[in-house]
């Protein structure tokens, strides 16, 4: 396991960081890598002085996924690798024929592990918070595909070409030479596509879906006990092939071959954001499951639960508590959100709209009275056209409020918790971004003396 880079929007905090980030005061953290372990524990330790520093001073820390719409949201870069007891990084391309045979059997196994179990991982990651981030043209999609670029695209391609069949000591050769030929370092080569989930950057893969205000121990342990499991597939095959007769290389080569053709349809080299690749991922039989409840339902899959016990990480049980856990915490997520929705439209951003538009009222009688109605229908036109339009906004806040406490109340009779879950997803959230529209019009009308929040300009850009 390698670093976190925690890209985090945060007000006037001083913290030692690499560089600026896209959004404003946004800045990334990248703390030196240690074992997987402590990486997390010390993580979680970072957001923890980062909040408490930050209050200490009168800011606040803004570690939400996606705090502003249109505005790029944060998240976390879980850089992963493999070593052995004495420090050897099993994913680092080698100099050597042998040690590079090493390097592909450990790196094909870790795409081959994304390709069957790339619906678990992307439950790793699922939370109400994160589906608003992921594909959002700042962070990798909600489809699971890995990079790995050009030049091991190449590699692989040749190799899936090369190895067919028994093996003359001539082809043995030749291809051993070849795989003696990957530069030791590529990270030039493989570090271009940010649009990539999971992305190899020269001797680690990097998995850029984690949410910034998510604990990496799920996403972690799902990526640990995957490859885990693959590899022990590997060696299962590869023995077999050797009791066979085969030569220990040829029948590791072999598998990697197959192991090739098997996660072909996972590899993507292409912009992650576009449309072409939601279509292309389809054709491929890839998921492209966009929301929290659907995604954790891959914890109560038979395959899940064969998986995680038989790997000694999580019962069946452990799994099931871990679902509905889950699906409790996205319920409580939406529900709040919902009500703080609605008690700023209705206690705050209304009274402040009509205390704007009953000023525009007086304005508009007064200049009646003192030009006349011909003369005021001309002064008054921009008036009329503002009050015209927070009437319209109003009341559809008004009337998108009710209807979402509407909606909330209906799906909190609902006692089954996926069921919940998904009323809250389909029936509760899509109130939120409309209501939320109404307000952004309004914010950009009603005077600033009135506005009883601070406004977006503020909060990104006073200094």
């Amino acid at each position: 396991m390698r670093d976190f880079e925690t890209e985090s929007l945060k007000l006037g905090i001083p913290v030692k960081t690499r560089h600026n980030e896209v959004a404003p005061n946004q800045f990334e953290c990248a703390p030196v890598f240690e074992e997987l372990n402590l990486a997390v524990d010390h993580n979680m330790l970072l957001m923890d002085v980062m909040e408490k520093t930050a209050r200490k001073h009168d800011f606040r820390v803004l570690l939400h996924e996606k705090p502003y719409a249109g505005v790029n949201g944060s998240g976390k870069h879980n850089n992963w690798s493999l070593a052995t007891n004495t420090g050897k990084n099993l994913l680092r391309p080698a100099k050597t024929p042998k040690e590079n045979m090493l390097f592909l059997a450990f790196f094909v196994n870790t795409i081959k592990a994304i390709h069957s179990h790339a619906d678990v991982l992307r439950a790793s990651i699922a939370s109400a918070n994160n589906d608003h981030r992921l594909g959002a043209n700042e962070a990798p999609p909600a489809i699971i595909s890995v990079f790995i670029g050009d030049y091991l695209t190449k590699l692989l391609d040749g190799l899936e070409t090369n190895i067919k069949g028994a093996m003359s000591p001539t082809s043995k050769t030749e291809l051993k030479l070849d795989i003696g030929r990957i530069p030791p370092v590529m990270l030039d080569n493989t570090d271009r596509n940010r649009t990539s989930p999971f992305a190899f950057t020269g001797n680690k893969f990097e998995f850029r879906a984690v949410g910034s205000s998510a604990n990496c121990a799920a996403s972690m342990t799902v990526l640990n006990t995957i490859v885990a499991h693959q590899l022990r597939e590997f060696k299962k095959t590869v023995d077999a092939l050797i009791k066979k007769g085969a030569k220990k290389d040829e029948a590791v080569l072999r598998v990697i071959r197959d192991l090739i053709v098997e996660s072909k349809a996972i590899r993507f080299e292409g912009n992650g954001y576009g449309e072409e690749w939601k279509k292309e991922a389809a054709k491929r039989g890839l998921s492209n499951i966009q929301d929290t409840p659907r995604a954790l339902d891959l914890w109560g899959r038979k395959e899940t639960k064969q998986l995680f016990k038989a790997m000694g990480v999580l019962s069946a049980v452990e799994l099931e508590a871990r679902h509905e856990i889950e699906l409790h915490s996205y319920v409580l997520k939406i529900q709040i959100e919902s009500r703080v929705c609605g008690d700023l439209a209705v206690n705050h951003i209304i009274p402040a709209a009509i205390s704007y538009q009953n000023r525009l009222l007086e304005n508009v009688r007064g200049l009646r009275e003192v030009l006349g109605a011909e003369k005021a229908k001309k002064a008054t036109a921009t008036q009329i056209e503002l009050i015209e339009e927070i009437s319209e906004h109003v009341g559809r806040m008004k009337s998108l409020t009710d209807a979402m406490i509407e909606a909330r109340r209906q799906a909190n009779t609902i006692e089954d918790h996926r069921a919940k879950a998904i009323a809250y997803c389909d029936k509760v959230r899509p109130f939120l971004d409309e209501i939320r529209s109404h307000s952004d019009k309004l914010e950009l009308t009603v005077d600033d003396e009135l506005w009883p929040l601070p406004k977006l300009r503020e909060l990104l850009f006073t200094r």
